[in-house]
């Protein structure tokens, strides 16, 4: 038996379409929101404090059972005004994190997240990015 030759185009094709699919990087084909712009349930979660040519500062708050629907992130600074469980998805799966208040974090970049608060007190963030 004799299969058909196909284009080598039309072969990558498939194999790259089977990759991002099973990994996870289907999403990426829709752009997805920066952190201001995401929400939770059509309502806003994050205020722009401060936006100018060099860096963007907003604060994003979660009272229990709110989250933030799936975005990106470009590099950023984080800083925890009010700790609490925050359930986060991402490539990686889903885990909850304890956050406790007065923490901090940074990152280059996540490609994309989503996160709910599961707890039982407000939490709150204060993020800067430099642009």
């Amino acid at each position: 038996m004799t299969f058909p030759r196909q284009p080598v185009e039309a072969i990558a094709r498939r194999i790259l379409s089977v990759t991002f699919f099973t990994s996870g990087m289907w999403a990426a084909a829709e752009p997805l929101p920066n952190p201001v712009e995401a929400g939770w349930q059509g309502e806003s979660v994050c205020e722009t404090l401060k936006e100018d040519a060099g860096i963007r500062v907003f604060r994003c708050v979660f009272p229990p059972g709110v989250g933030h629907e799936r975005h990106f992130h470009q590099q950023h600074f984080g800083y925890a005004l009010s700790g609490g469980t925050m359930r986060i998805t991402d490539a990686t799966g889903t885990r909850e994190v304890k956050l406790q208040t007065g923490t901090y974090f940074s990152s280059e970049g996540i490609a994309w997240h989503e996160v709910l608060n599961v707890g039982d007190t407000v939490v709150s963030y204060l993020m800067l990015e430099p642009k």
